[in-house]
């Protein structure tokens, strides 16, 4: 496992403070989720083809909703 070291404001520590007291979680668990989350995303030819599937099939949806 690699340790990094992340330089942020007061004002970002206290609000990620207050966020994780209220998510019961650590501020490593916070910080740990949020990169999860962000290195999680589908790269973009993956949003290129599913925008291509919805567009080509807007009709179809839209007559199923």
């Amino acid at each position: 496992m690699t340790t990094i070291t992340v330089s942020l404001s007061d004002e970002e520590m206290r609000r990620l403070e207050e966020l994780s007291k209220r998510e019961g979680l650590t501020v490593e668990q916070m910080v740990r989720l949020g990169i999860n989350d962000f290195i999680g995303q589908p790269d973009d030819s993956f949003r290129a083809a599913a925008r291509r599937v919805m567009e080509k099939n807007a009709e179809l949806y839209r007559r199923l909703s």
